[in-house]
């Protein structure tokens, strides 16, 4: 019985199981339950013209008081190639208004962006060319100094395989940076830092793969990682289709370590086209924006009015 039972610890060991399956009631309906409101798009590109004649993937929200900011990727490509840094301001949330000085940044191609405020200083982190993460910083959210791509790593120390690392998610917790990272979306890696100078891959293998289902089957990329009581939640988008189509989807998953992911089962919670999604926390209860392909509003259903198919 003593051999059998260190053989089959030994099987465990060399062959992990994926984790249990979490019961959809497990998950809190105020992070699964969403429908799209009213007057959406609240932001989206309509000078063809202008500078960001296009916006794309994922923006962030930041609030500073009773003023929102929203930094966004615009694009042009018949002024330029490059995806610039726009910065937008509103006193709601919803109605928003473009800064002058637009675009903020010149000198870098800035795409997926996250961001992150420590000590006065706003950490950014974005996809340059070539979908490779980059890091810029900011003490007034207006004036960037962009560190350049980041220097990833794998589990024995030696730089990454060569090709992308992008759309860049980063949780930070008692010191230490986790960096959740897509290679041509086809799963999520995570390295750590703790000098924001060099990124670890916890394992060389993802940590959230691709399928089984059908929703998020040929893409998987998360947008943001948020903590609620004892659990990380990841806001995630797919595609159920290859090649892509435009209908990507956000989704939810579920983990107590930043390593070990639960699919919601009731995924996705945005259809529609409805992608790169973060949530805000408001004076008004959460909110969820889909940034791309234009920033959508949506809010947790009236609870006297059946749930929107688009949630």
């Amino acid at each position: 019985m003593m051999i059998a039972t260190n053989l089959l610890a030994l099987i465990l060991a060399l062959f992990p199981q994926d984790p249990a399956p979490i019961p959809a009631t497990d998950f809190p309906e105020s992070l699964v339950s969403w429908e799209a409101t009213a007057g959406n798009p609240v932001f989206k590109n309509d000078v063809p013209g202008r500078w960001d004649a296009k916006i794309r993937e994922r923006g962030w929200i930041l609030r500073d008081g009773s003023t929102y900011h929203l930094f966004y990727t615009g694009y042009n490509e018949t002024l330029s190639p490059l995806r610039l840094l726009g910065h937008a301001t509103s006193p709601d949330g919803i109605a928003w208004t473009r800064d002058p000085a637009n675009p903020i940044h010149l000198d870098s191609w800035v795409e997926d962006i996250c961001m992150v405020r420590e000590g006065g200083i706003t950490y950014l982190f974005a996809e340059g060319k070539n979908d490779r993460a980059h890091l810029m910083t900011s003490a007034n959210n207006q004036t960037w100094n962009d560190h350049g791509p980041l220097d990833m790593r794998n589990t024995e120390g030696k730089p990454i395989a060569p090709g992308p690392y992008g759309t860049p998610t980063v949780f930070h917790e008692k010191g230490v940076w986790y960096l959740f990272y897509e290679r041509g979306d086809r799963g999520v890696w995570l390295a750590t830092s703790r000098d924001l100078k060099v990124w670890t891959n916890v394992q060389d293998e993802p940590i959230l793969r691709m399928g089984p289902e059908a929703y998020d089957k040929y893409a998987v990329a998360f947008d943001q990682v948020i903590k609620r009581g004892k659990f990380y939640y990841a806001f995630y988008h797919a595609n159920e289709h290859q090649p892509w189509k435009q209908d990507w989807t956000t989704c939810l998953a579920r983990s107590e370590d930043l390593i070990h992911w639960v699919k919601y089962p009731g995924n996705p919670i945005l259809r529609n086209n409805s992608s790169s999604a973060i949530l805000v926390e408001t004076p008004a209860g959460d909110r969820l924006y889909s940034m791309h392909p234009e920033v959508r509003i949506h809010q947790h259903p009236k609870k006297d009015a059946p749930a929107s198919p688009q949630r």
